[in-house]
């Protein structure tokens, strides 16, 4: 009496099943497209980052937080990257970043108008607030399991599940920006004669700024995390090597990788967010 009952129970999981594997049966096509064009752009990427010699990102990131902090915030970060080469990490680094950087890219493609329709239709923001909460509430490891099903094992799922993940962000936080424009401002592009898309791109997103810029370091922050994760469908990297010092319970080893992805996400952060502040202070 005390006990649910299994006559009321709902297996919402099988409907979902039957989707994706009626999607794998009729879009097949559509699924090779993409992978090809994935991976395509992803060996781009990573010939890209490959060809740039070790010392020139760290010289970069010593320009960067020079820039945007002080000279001992630059020194910190290029130590910091350069103690991942230090661990032997380098060229698993190269191929993490080459799906973090595509998986951002995607997903600020897809999340900033996403945002920007929010803000302009409320009715599409009532109905998209619900699924985001729903898919930043959903446990990370969750996504790998249609990413794999849809596009096997490998790179192109790694990519996919770390978009979906990671798109939330962005999308919250540039429908927030454009929420939070001063009315006055907005007031006196129209009086100029303005059209919607002017006021936008001249007004609109300029004033934004800051807070997408706050949103770009969310998503490449829950990208990196992500990213790990997607060693358990075969996406080399560092993730990778948390995962075999796992399963092989060398502690060393996954020490020496679990730094070297905290540096990373050190340097993303405090680089992004160097900035976010200077956008800040420019208004």
């Amino acid at each position: 009496m005390w006990d649910f009952p299994e006559a009321l129970y709902i297996d919402i999981g099988q409907y979902i099943e039957k989707l994706v594997r009626w999607m794998l049966v009729n879009m097949s096509g559509f699924f090779d497209a993409v992978t090809q064009v994935i991976i395509w752009v992803l060996l781009r990427v990573q010939d890209g980052l490959a060809f740039i010699p070790w010392w020139a990102y760290v010289a970069l990131v010593f320009l960067a937080g020079w820039r945007l902090g002080n000279w001992k915030r630059g020194l910190s970060y290029a130590f910091m990257l350069f103690l991942v080469g230090a661990f032997g990490l380098w060229g698993l680094m190269i191929y993490t970043l080459s799906i973090v950087f595509v998986s951002v890219f995607i997903s600020l493609l897809v999340g900033i108008p996403l945002g920007v329709a929010m803000a302009k239709f409320l009715r599409f923001g009532q109905i998209l607030k619900p699924i985001l909460d729903a898919m930043q509430t959903m446990p990370s490891m969750v996504y790998l399991i249609p990413a794999a099903m849809l596009f096997g094992l490998g790179l192109v799922p790694a990519v996919f599940a770390t978009t979906i993940y990671a798109l939330p962000p962005i999308i919250r936080l540039t429908y927030l920006g454009l929420m939070n424009v001063n009315k006055e401002v907005k007031e006196a592009g129209q009086s100029f004669g303005s059209t919607g898309w002017q006021l936008l791109q001249k007004v609109e997103l300029p004033q934004a700024l800051p807070t997408i810029m706050t949103g770009i370091n969310q998503t490449t922050m829950m990208a990196m995390s992500m990213v790990v994760l997607s060693s358990m469908i075969g996406a080399r990297g560092i993730g990778q090597e948390v995962l075999t010092s796992i399963n092989r319970l060398e502690i060393g080893r996954g020490f020496n990788a679990g730094f070297a992805i905290v540096f990373i996400a050190i340097i993303f952060d405090r680089i992004l967010q160097g900035a976010a502040n200077r956008f800040k202070t420019s208004e």
